[in-house]
């Protein structure tokens, strides 16, 4: 049980309080433990290697001899300059650091913090928009100037992750610290935006708040690779993902009763004790998944407790020679994977488009459910549940397809990551079916259970799309998977946090109807889209050094 707390965040700090006495690693229990891996590099099927590993061990049994007795005449063990590193791996296949060796339970454990993570910053976007009549009458602004709230925020946990996803790839730092402490920023950020006595300061820790909360979006991704076996990780995406879409759904429907009775300020608030909450138990039972710094940070050990300094972990005989600007780079390598691959370049923008359409259609619900059929505003938060009941069908439909189809592929041997891309296509028709449908059956003579069917299908195309469209990038991308979804969630929230701005005058000239069926046909041009990545994706990954 003491193994589940070692890399936690509480776990680091009871070592650090205890002085390494409480919750010690294995090499640290056992002293013997530790050779097994440096054994591993040179272990192989023939005699040869075999004995080639015993001499090695040998080896390093009788240079840590010398050390100690070096160390106990008060004289430091120097090693000769420029000696080989010796690899410091997992010590054999069943190594319980190793978070792949994790159990089954402990895992799912973790990712359903990574859901709780996600719903919680999710919501935070959508729970404050029918709080925005508050905030006009606080702050005697417009109503644009309202909508920015939810703009920037928006942009703000778009541009986080391209800072926050590459530094989570780092050895030195992994992913746990940048969940926690990035968390625990978004938290105390509330307070100036919920105490805010003017329009911006208000917006501007909006923006602040949401550049925190980011990293949800897209290294929860990564925390999945990183945990689950490949076939194991689509199913783990999907449902990681449903719950970011979850949260948009339920904001209005809470936010919709809260503000008018307890005012917008409480919107905000709602937010802070769910992320409170989310903190505490991150704290205390979320571990470091990233292989690459638990071999940091074992090899660390092992130097300290027998001063070879030969000791290395693959990361940082990579980086051995790396200057200041080889760091830089690998801290721009979001950047550098969104914007000059062209894979994730054309996928990003194909998905950032249907995003930007999509939010544009939700202005059109206060025009539908307030304007035409006089719903109130909390009202107004339950027409979502449509899109709710919906999700709740598509969902386990697609993570059935995945079981029979996808996962039989990825086992057969002649499995292409363009085999995930077939429900795109359901997708990109079922996203213009929902903003037609809702457009020409928003009308009084009409019930308002037509409009809420309608944008159910909303439900169909996020899930078979966008899912299908990530999982092919991460697949694709594995060994960047963060960066990756870093550059997808920048796509998204540009897109989705500036077209609505435009919203307004769209519904004002051409009406509700017609309004959709542009967004609409908008949708309908890109339907081929998904058929060309289907057919010539192998060709496009052929240009990139970083595709597999």
């Amino acid at each position: 049980m003491s193994s589940k707390f070692h890399t936690t965040a509480f776990g680091q700090l009871v070592r650090i309080v205890s002085c390494g006495r409480t919750l010690r690693y294995p090499d640290e229990v056992d002293p013997i433990i530790w050779k097994r891996a440096i054994a591993q590099q040179f272990q192989g099927p023939s005699p040869e290697n075999q004995q080639t590993s015993q001499c090695a061990v040998e080896g390093v049994h009788n240079a840590q001899e010398a050390a100690n007795k070096e160390q106990k005449s008060s004289e430091s063990y120097n090693e000769e300059p420029g000696a080989d590193s010796l690899l410091v791996g997992w010590y054999d296949a069943g190594d319980l650091e190793n978070p792949q060796n994790w159990p089954e339970n402990y895992k799912h454990f973790i990712t359903l913090q990574l859901c709780l993570l996600n719903f919680g910053v999710y919501i935070a976007s959508s729970i404050y928009v029918p709080g925005e009549p508050g905030l006009i009458q606080d702050f005697g602004v417009s109503k644009p100037v309202a909508t920015l709230g939810l703009s920037l925020f928006t942009i703000g946990y778009g541009i986080g992750p391209m800072l926050w996803s590459p530094l989570s790839e780092l050895p030195k730092l992994g992913r746990r610290d940048i969940f926690i402490w990035t968390l625990f920023a978004f938290i105390l950020l509330q307070l100036p935006v919920g105490f805010a006595p003017n329009a911006p300061v208000f917006l501007f820790f909006r923006w602040l708040s949401g550049f925190c909360g980011s990293p949800c979006l897209s290294t929860g991704g990564g925390v999945i690779t990183d945990m689950y076996a490949p076939t194991r990780v689509p199913y783990f995406l999907c449902i990681w993902s449903a719950a970011g879409v979850l949260g948009p759904i339920l904001g209005p429907l809470i936010g919709g009763y809260l503000a008018p009775s307890m005012g917008w300020r409480w919107t905000i608030w709602v937010v802070t004790f769910l992320c409170g909450f989310v903190f505490v138990v991150m704290f205390f039972f979320f571990p470091e998944t990233s292989a690459a710094n638990i071999l940091y940070e074992r090899a660390k050990r092992l130097r300290k407790a027998t001063g070879m300094s030969r000791l290395r972990s693959q990361s940082e005989i990579d980086s051995a020679d790396h200057t200041m600007k080889d760091n830089l780079r690998l801290v721009g390598r979001a950047f550098t994977l969104t914007f000059f691959e062209p894979v994730v370049l054309l996928i990003n923008l194909f998905a950032g488009l249907l995003y930007g359409v999509l939010f544009t259609w939700f202005e059109s619900f206060p025009l539908v459910f307030g304007g035409i059929y006089q719903f109130s505003p909390g009202q107004q938060g339950l027409v979502f549940l449509g899109i709710l009941v919906f999700s709740a069908i598509t969902l386990p439909l697609f993570l059935l397809w995945i079981k029979l189809r996808l996962v039989p592929e990825m086992k057969s041997g002649i499995f292409k990551p363009e085999m995930v891309l077939p429900p795109v296509s359901i997708g990109a028709a079922a996203l213009p079916i929902c903003l037609f449908w809702f457009g020409w059956t928003s009308r009084a003579d009409l019930h308002w259970i037509l409009p809420i069917i309608g944008s159910g299908f909303f439900a169909i195309g996020i899930i078979t799309l966008f899912n299908s469209l990530y999982m092919y990038l991460g697949i694709v991308y594995a060994r960047y998977a963060a960066s990756i979804f870093a550059g997808a969630a920048l796509f998204r929230a540009t897109f989705g946090a500036t077209f609505p701005l435009f919203a307004p005058s769209l519904f004002d000239r051409l009406g509700v109807g017609p309004g959709n069926s542009l967004l609409g046909g908008i949708a309908v041009l890109f339907f081929p889209i998904p058929l060309v990545f289907y057919r010539y994706g192998e060709t496009l990954r052929g240009w990139s050094k970083n595709a597999q």
